[in-house]
């Protein structure tokens, strides 16, 4: 039920509300901060967002009350929810009585109030003025105002503001002047009449304000300037710094060019200088090279006790030091006027005498640059060299002196007798942290032969370890009974010097490098005579993937080779590789026959063997063998692992299976097998699960069946054999990696790489 504002209970002044349909009890009592009341706040009723009820704490307007139709049924929200975030504005004023300034007698304050529809709450704020020399701000917080006696038992609604009224907040009238687009739009949409925006009434005091201001000023057609406040300089320029770069040449017996910056305070024309040290340049301390303050030009010696005085004596009379008199000259005809640096005597190229030093500015910044562009129209920034002093020897980046250095007598590595030399207190030389990360636990790995006059030396086998990370090398010997040498480190890990070098001399010495080891090369290793013969895997791989640092095994490069060497006598070529001349879709040629083939067009100095392996590995046909894994051996384990855990949670794995597949497909992917294993807690390694999803039946999609799996823990109905415990990661499943590649060579696809045949078709064409 809904009445009109301000009417009584009585017949004829409520109605019912027809769209409501929730009639619940409200609750009477309340528990508030440990206290048992009566609960008699009223909550308010559920409004319409776009209807015409314009107050959430009234009810509709009468105009609807005429009306002959029933109220339409409509969604009605919370007055929290429905006005959330609308608020009206209105503009007004009030006039304050002064009773101290007799020519105002009262001063016009303008505000503006703010009724937010939510809860029908009010505030009062005041726009701050500058120079108004009143507090402004919040006048009244945000509330619910009462209205003026006698009606102070209800509280100011949107029907008391409207524009061109007046309404009476805590003993204070404010009158409305206007409001803004919304608060119009909003009322006139509840059926109340909004009165066009009246004209808000001058200040007095405002008025008086801008005529002192005026006579302040004086007459513009006079000749003297206006006077400049000397607050007004750091006010406009506060924090703003012109930076220049300088140095100053101390040319004293131990001096050097010091390198300095300049900065210059626009607030107060003020400057100081700070000393950049270079790096282990031995000075430490504050960096401070002159104070902040103002730099006269003109300097020509520390004045002496009582020479700068505030005020000059003409004459001085009497004889003792109680009966003096004396004569101040208030003109300071003898004062000396000192002139200080400013913005107009910077620039890149000047000399600043700071007290007796010269300081040349070099550059300046961006904001330096950018200020004296628009202030003075200087374009050109033109930075200037610093000397450099003759006398102090460059270092170059790797720490050595440009200076000749004595030769090596032996001891040690190069790099320490070059630390001896160049500084009293020797440090380690540093090692490549970088490389040393990106390449740790990188070592290419080659097979070799020892070649020397011995014949029992010719049968010895080594393998020559190159660690990617610094460039060392370790060379091992494989041990083999009744040879009678034994196995083990054959050399030290260390770098190994190119051979042929003056090891005594004062230069550094270059070191086999990773590029230098390839299949077929003979190398010098420690007076020790090795000819490379083979590469493990990765080695080669290693090689294959970085092709711009080995040549060896760029196979494009490779193939140009070939492909200009078998151009001439492609056919006969061909016919060299397949005798019978049957080129199919498949054809495969091995390892010796197409060497043989390519070392009769090339020699070997051309075609390295490592190029031919190159070539064989990219174009092999050698397929991996399938993986040998028994089901009956890998069921065997499975059930063995679950015997030793007492698993019984078959059905579990039942339920299991029906909840991730509600459909019961016969068939499931491998990754709810996956999820089934682990959420049923098998106790199974990964290795044993990736055995068991290897011997499952599966479909055309690659989907495990749900029998077999079921069925191949079912230790009730088949059970097979127990085994032996055994190591199911190596023993169970081998998985030996495929190694022997490059054996058999597809000819077919080598054909086609090479491009021949096409371009002959293309010229007989």
């Amino acid at each position: 039920m809904m009445r009109l504002p301000g009417m009584p209970m009585l017949p004829g002044a409520q109605f019912y509300d027809r769209g409501k349909r929730r009639h619940p009890r409200q609750q009477t009592l309340m528990h508030y901060q440990g206290i048992q009341m009566l609960s008699d706040r009223r909550e308010p009723e559920l409004v319409e967002p776009n209807g015409i009820v314009a107050d959430p704490k009234c009810p509709p307007v009468p105009a609807q009350l005429n009306s002959l139709w029933a109220p339409k049924a409509t969604t009605k929200l919370p007055p929290w929810l429905a006005y959330d975030k609308q608020v009206l504005c209105f503009n007004a004023y009030f006039k304050e009585n002064l009773t101290e300034i007799y020519h105002a007698p009262y001063q016009v304050r303008k505000v503006k109030i703010f009724f937010y529809l939510e809860d029908g709450t009010m505030q009062v704020t005041e726009p701050k003025v500058e120079n108004s020399g009143i507090p402004q701000g919040c006048l009244v917080h945000r509330q619910r105002i009462p209205k003026a006696p006698p009606t102070d038992r209800e509280f100011i609604s949107i029907f008391d503001l409207n524009v061109d009224t007046d309404v009476q907040i805590f003993d204070r009238v404010y009158h409305i002047s206007g409001c803004d687009i919304f608060t119009r739009q909003f009322l006139n949409r509840a059926g109340i009449f909004v009165p066009e925006a009246k004209q808000e009434p001058c200040d007095p005091t405002t008025e008086i304000r801008k005529r002192s201001g005026l006579k302040q000023t004086g007459n513009t057609c006079t000749s003297a300037l206006p006077k400049k406040h000397a607050f007004a300089q750091f006010l406009e320029f506060d924090r703003r710094v012109l930076k220049f770069q300088g140095y100053w040449n101390d040319r004293s017996e131990f001096g050097d060019v010091r390198k300095l910056e300049v900065c210059y305070y626009l607030a107060d024309d003020t400057i100081d200088i700070k000393e950049k040290f270079p790096r282990n340049s031995g000075r430490e301390g504050p960096t401070t090279f002159l104070k902040r303050g103002k730099l006269p030009k003109e300097f020509s010696g520390l004045p002496l006790p009582g020479q700068q005085t505030a005020m000059t004596l003409l004459n001085v009379l009497g004889n003792s030091m109680r009966d003096v008199r004396y004569v101040a000259d208030p003109l300071n005809t003898g004062q000396k006027e000192v002139q200080h640096y400013t913005d107009q005597d910077l620039q890149i190229g000047a000399v600043l005498n700071v007290f007796g030093r010269s300081v040349i500015l070099t550059g300046c910044d961006q904001f330096t640059q950018s200020y004296y562009r628009e202030k003075y129209g200087i374009q050109e920034f033109c930075p200037q060299p610093i000397p450099e002093r003759s006398d102090i020897r460059p270092y170059t980046q790797g720490g050595m002196s440009s200076r000749r250095l004595p030769p090596y007598n032996g001891w040690g590595s190069h790099e320490d007798s070059e630390g001896n030399c160049i500084t009293v207190e020797p440090k380690p030389p540093q090692a490549d942290f970088k490389k040393l990360f990106k390449y740790d636990g990188c070592i290419l790995r080659f097979g070799a032969k020892l070649i020397s006059a011995i014949r029992d030396n010719g049968d010895r086998d080594f393998v020559i370890s190159y660690f990617l990370a610094d460039d060392t090398l370790q060379i091992y010997e494989t041990s083999r009974r009744n040879s009678g040498f034994l196995g083990g480190e054959f050399l030290k890990r260390a770098r190994v010097p190119l051979p042929g070098q003056d090891m005594f001399s004062s230069s550094r010495p270059e070191y086999y490098r990773a590029n230098d080891f390839y299949i077929g090369r003979t190398m010098t290793l420690k007076d020790h005579i090795f000819h490379i013969v083979s590469a493990d895997e990765f080695t080669l791989m290693y090689m294959e993937q970085h092709p711009s640092e080995f040549p060896v095994a760029d196979i494009r490069q490779i193939m140009q080779k070939i492909r200009e060497a078998v151009r001439p006598d492609y056919k006969q070529f061909v016919l060299r590789c397949k005798p019978d001349g049957d080129l199919g879709d498949y054809t495969t040629v091995s390892f010796e026959t197409l060497r043989s083939t390519l070392l009769s067009y090339l020699s070997k100095d051309c075609l390295l063997n490592h190029e031919i392996v190159t070539v064989c590995r990219f174009f092999s046909a050698e397929q991996a063998m399938p993986s040998s894994c028994d089901r009956n051996r890998v069921r065997a384990a499975a059930q063995l692992e679950l015997k030793r855990a007492l698993w019984n949670g078959v059905d579990q794995l039942n339920d299991h299976l029906s909840h991730i597949n509600p459909a019961c497909k016969p068939y499931i992917s491998e990754g709810q097998v996956r999820s089934t294993l682990r959420g049923c807690r098998l106790p199974f390694s990964l290795e044993l699960v990736e055995d068991i999803l290897m011997v499952l039946q599966r479909n055309g999609q690659n989907e495990i069946e749900v029998r077999d799996f079921l069925a191949f823990f079912n230790m009730r109905n088949d059970q097979v054999p127990d085994i032996a415990p055994l190591n199911i990661a190596f023993e169970l499943c081998p998985k030996l990696p495929f190694l022997h590649k490059g054996r058999l060579v597809d000819f077919t696809w080598f054909l086609d790489y090479l491009g021949i045949e096409e371009e002959l078709k293309r010229a007989n064409n």
